[in-house]
């Protein structure tokens, strides 16, 4: 689909303006997942023991998703990074590839993260405090997203049209779409976008920023960055090489 910069500038960067709600109070663990919160620990858990035939990932290449959190998180990012004049979109440049790997990973799976409880209200700078692990609280965000998704405009969030996803996301952010089981506020806010940060600007070895793309964009130089003081001495110029920026995968 067309777009002109008008369209697609306000759609890529929305979500920096609104970033901030999730912060704004303490989030309890009953305020992140509501009172549905032991039947998901439990959902979990039984997911977990379930035949690997229920979480069909949508195609080859994904290690965490099902089919319908792929076609959330695809759907997703191309709303967060549609095509334009600076990237493709948001499949393209790998962010659902990036997203599911790390969910996949010793991130996802809660590796050195405390879960024993007892789970009480916290402060914010304390960050989310409730008994799933981050693969688990995008399950059930995915989950509860699309119910509303349903409840409200009779389709899933992947069967939107661009303009519809775009201020459903908007919603979703900023509180305006609410779920008994499931606050979606910080879990958009303080999981999804982050993820959705990283992928864009993450090295390409992990899946995400592909061709370094959105390097490229910015005039990032990738892994010779490293080099501090190098640095200081292009403040305000173009930085030597920053349009053939470095992977690890090319010092490999």
């Amino acid at each position: 689909m067309s777009q002109d910069a008008s369209d697609t500038r306000p759609r890529r960067h929305f979500l920096r303006t609104v970033i901030a709600v999730a912060g704004a109070a303490p989030l309890a663990p009953q305020q992140v997942a509501g009172a549905g919160i032991a039947a998901l620990v439990a959902g979990s858990a039984a997911a977990a023991d379930a035949p690997q035939a229920a979480g069909t990932p949508l195609q080859v290449g994904y290690a965490c998703f099902s089919a319908d959190e792929a076609a959330f998180v695809e759907s997703m990012v191309n709303v967060m990074c549609p095509a334009d004049q600076y990237t493709p979109n948001g499949v393209d440049c790998g962010l659902a590839i990036f997203i599911d790997r790390q969910l996949a990973g010793a991130y996802g799976q809660g590796a050195g993260r405390y879960m024993s409880g007892p789970w009480a209200p916290s402060k914010p700078q304390m960050g989310l405090q409730l008994p799933l692990t981050p693969a688990q609280f995008f399950s059930a965000g995915v989950a509860a997203a699309n119910r509303q998704c349903q409840a409200q405009l009779g389709k899933t969030f992947d069967q939107l049209a661009p303009a519809e996803a775009d201020a459903f996301l908007k919603d979703l952010s900023h509180g305006k779409i609410k779920d008994d089981e499931l606050a979606l506020v910080p879990w958009f806010n303080e999981l999804m976008y982050p993820l959705f940060e990283q992928a864009c600007f993450a090295d390409p070895l992990y899946g995400g920023n592909h061709d370094k793309v959105f390097w490229k964009m910015v005039g990032y130089p990738g892994l010779p960055a490293t080099h501090t003081l190098d640095m200081l001495d292009f403040r305000g110029k173009p930085y030597p090489g920053a349009q053939d920026p470095k992977s690890i995968i090319d010092f490999s």
